[in-house]
């Protein structure tokens, strides 16, 4: 398909999602170190049990860098536990806080300021960060103009647009950045709106009726 009918495509998604469920104002959190840490606990988890997670560490003062790599990694499991793989978990947030200190001295303005290329390969080098939870970070924490690519957008576009069966993580998030104006708040409302319509119709059994998109066409017809 060329170039300019996929961004006819793209943007006429966006439109129809934002009509049919309005601004997400996603990521939730009061600071990007918050978002940062959201971002990892969020694997393998719903908000919901995150959110839990981040109430309990800012209530006991302890959302900070500082607070966090020198806390026991035993305790700060359990400080977790709601967000699940707490052991796991907590050795990535670790695993992250070292590489914040190392590279950045805890300084958000410092990391920001980094160009998106070098900082995102950075990113990858840390043990337990991919590249969803990279661009997640570089995405709603840092604002850098990088998209969100999730198990939602590649259920809903392989449903509704013509993209290959075997469509990678950096293939489909190419399709998004050469078709889309690389803007911020376009990319995060995409995202979130995807992750709507994933989460309240396009499940694994679709849900069709009420759905945005249902006038669409199955992808391939």
């Amino acid at each position: 398909m060329a170039a300019g009918r996929m961004g006819e495509l793209l943007k006429e998604m966006y439109a129809q999602l934002w009509q049919g469920f309005g601004p997400q104002g996603w990521w939730p959190g009061e600071t990007p170190f918050e978002v940062i840490i959201g971002a990892i606990l969020t694997q393998n988890t719903n908000w919901t049990n995150v959110a839990l997670a981040l109430t309990g560490l800012k209530a006991g003062g302890l959302l900070n860098p500082r607070a966090l790599r020198e806390m026991p990694e035993g305790e700060l499991a359990g400080r977790i536990r709601s967000a699940g793989y707490f052991n796991v978990k907590a050795r990535r947030l670790k695993n992250f806080l070292d590489f914040f200190s190392h590279h950045f001295q805890d300084s958000l303005e410092k990391m920001a300021a980094a160009d998106l290329p070098s900082l995102r390969t950075a990113l990858l080098t840390v043990k337990g960060i991919g590249p969803e939870t990279a661009d997640s970070i570089l995405l709603y924490a840092l604002h850098k103009p990088t998209f969100v690519v999730d198990a939602y957008t590649f259920r809903i576009l392989s449903r509704h647009l013509p993209i290959p069966e075997a469509c990678s993580y950096e293939e489909l998030q190419e399709l998004f950045m050469e078709n889309l104006p690389a803007e911020v708040s376009l990319y995060q409302e995409f995202h979130a709106l995807l992750v709507r319509l994933g989460k309240e119709f396009c499940r694994p059994r679709p849900r069709c009726p009420g759905c945005p998109l249902h006038e669409w066409p199955v992808a391939g017809e």
